[in-house]
Order: C-alpha cells, then sequence, then structure tokens
C-alpha cells in the first residue's frame, strides 16, 4: 500500500465523525480537494517519469539540460511515491552532478547562466537531506555568494548593481536572479544572518518602488509597494511603464512582487518593517490566480507558471493561510491556487503556457513549476 494512501487513512481516522471541520474556513485545505491535488501532482510526475531522456535528463534547448532536470528532479524527491531513491530520482541527479565545475558551481559553461543553474541544482541536492550532499551543497552557497554583485566587482553599496545576482556571466544583475539564489540559500538551510542576504536586501529593496525606502531616481514620489525587475541602468520593468500623472513610471508586477516579498522573509526583515507592509499591500489590491497580475493586458498570460511558483513560496513564507482582497473578500490561498492549476492541466498530465516567453512553452519546466507550487499549497 502506498504511503500516501497510508497518511490519507489516517487522516481520516482522525477526523472521523467531525469532517465538518475539515471543510471549514479556517482549515487550508478540504480532503476531497488535498486528494484531487495529489492526483494531479501523481499524473504529472507520471508524465515528467515518461518523458525522461536515456541519459537521465529532461529537455531544453533541444538537449537534456542540467537546469530543467533539476527542477523535475526537486519535485520528484518531494514526493512520497518517488523520494530520491527512485531510480528517475537517481538518474535525474546523477544527469546534473556531470555539470559540476572545479570552482564548486554546477552549470553548462558558456551559456551565461551560471547562477540559474547552480540555484536550481542547489535545491535538488538540498531536497534529498542526504549527508553525503554536504560538502556539494556547501560547495555551491559559496559559489553564489561570490557571483553576488558587490565591491569585489567594484560595486560599492552606492550602486544600483551592489547585493544583486545576474545570470553570472557579469551582465546587469536582476531580481528574477537574486530572488532564485535566496530561494535556493534559503531551502538550503543557510542562515538569514549570513552577509549574502543582508547585501542581497540592499539590492531587492532597490527594486520596490517605494520611496520612501528606495534611493533611486525612479521610484521617487511612489508608494506603489510592487516590485519591478531591476534598478540597474535606470531601472527596468518586464511590465513596460504607465502613466503618473503626465509622467511615465516603471510599472510594478506580481511575480517580480512576489518574488522581492519572499525575500525579504526570507533575510529575517520584521513583518512590521515598511518595505515588507508595502509589499504586503500591493498583494492585497492586486490578488488574483487568473494571470500575472499588473502585467499589462496582452502580456498577463506571459510568465504565468514562474507566478504560480513564486506566489506559493510567498504565501508559504508569509505564514497566514487567508489574504484579505482589495474588497476584503478573504482568499484561501492554498484552495484557490490547487484549483487554478487543476483546472489549466492537460489531459497528459503535463502543463504548459501557450503565452510562451520566458521559455514557459516547455512543457517540463512549465509542469516542474506547477508540481513544485502544488506541493508547497499541499505543505501547510
Amino acid at each position: 500500500m502506498k504511503r500516501r494512501t497510508l497518511a490519507v487513512l489516517g487522516f481520516l481516522f482522525v477526523t472521523v465523525g467531525s469532517l465538518a471541520a475539515a471543510v471549514a474556513d479556517d482549515v487550508p485545505l478540504n480532503l476531497d480537494l488535498r486528494m484531487r491535488a495529489q492526483e494531479a501532482v501523481d499524473k504529472a510526475l507520471a508524465y515528467l517519469v515518461a518523458s525522461q531522456r536515456p541519459d537521465g535528463g529532461w529537455v531544453a534547448f533541444e538537449q537534456s539540460h542540467p537546469a530543467i532536470t533539476a527542477l523535475v528532479v526537486k519535485a520528484l524527491i518531494q514526493d512520497d511515491d518517488y523520494g530520491p531513491g527512485h531510480k528517475a530520482s537517481r538518474r535525474g541527479l546523477e544527469f546534473v552532478l556531470k555539470f559540476v565545475q572545479p570552482d564548486g558551481g554546477i552549470y553548462v559553461p558558456g551559456e551565461g547562466m551560471r547562477n540559474y543553474h547552480a540555484s536550481v541544482a542547489l535545491m535538488a541536492l538540498a531536497a534529498t537531506k542526504d549527508p553525503a550532499q554536504a560538502e556539494r551543497i556547501k560547495n555551491l552557497q559559496r559559489f553564489l555568494a561570490k557571483l553576488q554583485w558587490d565591491g569585489g566587482e567594484g560595486h560599492e553599496t552606492s550602486s544600483p548593481f551592489y547585493g544583486g545576482q545576474g545570470y553570472g556571466r557579469h551582465k546587469r544583475p536582476d531580481l528574477s536572479n537574486t530572488q532564485l539564489m535566496l530561494e535556493a540559500l534559503h531551502q538550503s538551510g543557510l542562515s538569514p544572518d549570513d552577509p549574502v542576504y543582508q547585501k542581497a536586501m540592499v539590492f531587492v529593496s532597490r527594486c520596490q518602488m517605494t520611496g520612501s525606502t528606495n534611493d533611486q531616481p525612479f521610484a521617487a514620489g511612489s508608494e506603489d509597494g510592487g516590485f519591478i525587475y531591476t534598478p540597474a541602468n535606470g531601472g527596468e520593468s518586464k511590465a513596460g511603464t504607465h502613466p503618473v500623472g503626465d509622467k511615465q513610471r516603471l510599472r510594478t508586477y506580481g511575480s517580480m512582487t512576489y518574488a522581492g516579498f519572499k525575500s525579504m522573509l526570507y533575510a529575517g526583515l520584521d513583518r512590521k518593517d515598511v518595505r515588507v507592509q508595502r509589499a504586503m499591500d500591493w498583494i492585497r489590491r492586486n490578488y488574483t490566480l487568473d494571470h500575472n497580475p499588473n502585467m499589462p493586458g496582452t502580456e498577463s498570460k506571459q510568465g504565468l507558471y514562474y507566478y504560480y511558483h513564486v506566489f506559493s513560496r510567498a504565501m508559504q513564507a508569509w505564514g497566514e493561510e487567508v489574504v484579505l482582497g482589495a474588497d476584503g473578500a478573504p482568499h484561501q490561498w492554498r484552495a484557490e491556487l490547487c484549483e487554478k492549476l487543476l483546472s489549466l492541466q492537460r489531459p497528459d498530465g503535463s502543463w504548459i503556457n501557450e503565452a510562451d516567453r520566458w521559455y514557459e512553452g516547455n512543457p517540463h519546466l512549465v509542469t516542474a513549476y506547477a508540481v513544485l507550487a502544488l506541493q508547497t499549497a499541499l505543505t501547510p
């Protein structure tokens, strides 16, 4: 009998005679939705296992790739019916480890995405909870810290590059790469007291459109509270700009706002910190799972599954089960996220984003994002 079946039977035994409580407003997920969500995960993982290539990897850019593979492996490792000992998990991890480099990183040389590759590899290794991986994990943590923009690259605290992380080929830093690094460091157990978090908060704060806490000219006068892509080179938002009075202002959007919000929580910022409060205000004003919030209408579905992933991690970090929307309506984020993802799953168990930007036309990447988001929602 599967371990998951045993867990469900245990749940039923404990709650027999009081099933009404399982659908009460303060319960994150009722039993029916929990089972349907797990069935969706089962179907998705079966699809991914069937898609594994003979070399143990999953495809990106028409060949097996360690970054996509690491995301899939993490999803497999976190599932009770697979775990780190399953053949697919082992073969996938072995493929990823073929890309260990002499500098301690795990990446494809020449692709210019060292931070991205190393961060997702670190998350997969941390998920194994295998003491044999401890040294590799430490090496990856050190490697990521060395990539961070700081005085070593000639950028002191006054520089808008300071504390950020880019793809790793000495290009400008951005919030997407920075949050990915912090997610990996957080999942691998690095203390929020480590200087890498404190440096990152300088950069993350400069991505927030809150003029009272952001010293960059593009944020002056704004109390929006949401986040843009990068403060480097005068500021950039992948959502473009919008008119404020007679000027154009950088437009904040969902995926970066949740990314910045959770990064602040991982770094140990107090919940009463004005930066945290402004971000939460933005989340309440713009709460939705129908699209990537505040992206322009024709682009609103772009980056949608990345958004679902960072949304789940941010809400988990916040630690509250209900989000009050702008109209005061309560949103049980776990249940709503599960229902949304269930509604979007394809018959073969996969997900794909028809608004293909940021590689979300790849079903392996998008299915991994969706499974990881569901796994977060299923883990109170």
